[in-house]
């Protein structure tokens, strides 16, 4: 009879795969975030010199879209909904700055309802989002 002589299990682990495969990850995630941001697709209004507000800040995102239907921080809602919404989220977040995102084929009058809502649901702090000109 033979013995055979087993050899000892070599327990490492090849770590260049997964660090691979980790990277392309990241960088997928990387080109794929910034389309993720919830909301809709919208034509901004324009201005030469808009004010520029930290991205990072703590805020309420309004955004209003020409159906007439309405988005707080990406979730969607009728017209209807969106005073009632609002006032929900004064009792919890007063002190944020709210931002509307107003489609820029809206009327005035739309947009300034939805300024009159916010203000009535005791937010003191409100801003309009827009585009720079483009410069030729």
């Amino acid at each position: 009879m033979q013995v055979v002589k087993v050899d000892k299990v070599q327990s490492a682990i090849n770590v260049t795969p997964l660090v691979d495969v980790v990277l392309v990850l990241l960088i997928i995630f990387m080109v794929i975030a910034p389309q993720l941001a919830a909301g809709p697709e919208m034509q901004l209004p324009t201005t030469d010199a808009p004010t520029k507000e930290a991205e990072n800040a703590r805020r309420v995102l309004i955004a209003l879209e020409r159906g007439g239907r309405v988005w707080i921080d990406g979730d969607a809602m009728s017209a209807a909904q969106f005073s009632t919404k609002i006032r929900d989220e004064a009792t919890t977040r007063s002190e944020e700055k709210v931002v509307i995102k107003g489609d820029a084929r809206l009327s005035f009058g739309e947009v300034r309802r939805a300024m009159l809502a916010v203000n009535a649901a005791g937010f003191d702090d409100v801003g309009l989002i827009a585009e720079r000109t483009a410069k030729e």
